[in-house]
């Protein structure tokens, strides 16, 4: 899909990979409507050129008025990047359902909730890309991340199901699986801490704006998943081909961070 004037609503797009979005959209001439919970950060990484909504997108109204704002500003709505998330180290047999199901309203069903409100649109359009930012979490269980793996599982699973949904109404599908991104996700999860080999492996980490050109460019090929860095599809092949072993290797960096404390 070609990106250029066309209109692209982004979420979580103050800080991290959406606001390196922000950018590599705004170059290839996208007209840019912006969520997240902070206006400040909002005006500042949008300009003066896009359109604000500042909330929780979790919440029904904030979706709501984010549509109606596009809508009324651009007329259309034809790129969902569907970025906001969060995480949850706790283990999952003693993770608080509650921090659980906090964690599935903003990586699962607020996603859900929003693309319900723009395909109708980008139905009557016959045209329309839904980008799905995932995680290698959701294609290789983490046993750190248990939980948030959940989360990005099924929401490649939407992914996938709605490319065949909408297969007649001319509308793609994407999910965007990145490794480990230098941004401040680590910083900002619910609850828990990573194993501490993981935290060292922070140098071969990729930045957000790199992960936003993947994005873009993802796009701009129609292509179905995007993964980030590229050598990723190794860890993830080997997996299925050797699940027992990966499965090995993942639980010992776990169980490692465990003994330590």
């Amino acid at each position: 899909m070609r990106i250029d004037g066309k209109a692209v609503l982004i979420t979580g797009a103050s800080e991290g990979i959406g606001a390196a979005c922000v950018e590599s959209f705004r170059r290839r001439g996208a007209r840019l409507s912006l969520v997240a919970r902070s206006e400040e950060k909002l005006k500042q990484v949008g300009g003066a050129g896009a359109v604000i909504t500042a909330g929780d997108i979790t919440l029904p109204e904030t979706r709501e008025t984010a549509v109606a704002r596009t809508l009324e500003r651009h007329g259309t709505i034809d790129i969902v990047v569907n970025n906001a998330g969060v995480g949850l180290y706790s283990p999952s047999w003693r993770a608080s359902i509650d921090e659980t199901r906090r964690m599935y309203e903003l990586n699962f069903f607020a996603p859900l909730a929003l693309i319900q409100l723009v395909v109708p649109y980008m139905r009557a359009n016959k045209s329309g890309m839904i980008v799905n930012v995932g995680s290698v979490a959701g294609k290789m269980t983490l046993p750190w991340f248990t939980l948030y793996s959940t989360t990005k599982f099924a929401l490649g699973s939407l992914t996938s199901g709605l490319r065949m949904e909408l297969r007649n109404d001319g509308i793609q599908t994407m999910v965007v699986c990145p490794g480990y991104v230098k941004t401040r996700f680590q910083t900002n999860v619910i609850d828990g801490h990573p194993p501490d080999r993981l935290l060292r492996g922070r140098k071969f980490a990729i930045t957000a704006e790199q992960c936003a050109e993947a994005i873009a460019r993802g796009v701009e090929r129609d292509a179905r998943t995007v993964v980030t860095p590229a050598y990723s599809w190794i860890y993830i092949a080997l997996h299925r081909l050797f699940p027992s072993l990966i499965d090995a290797q993942l639980a010992a960096i776990y169980h490692g961070e465990s003994a330590a404390k």
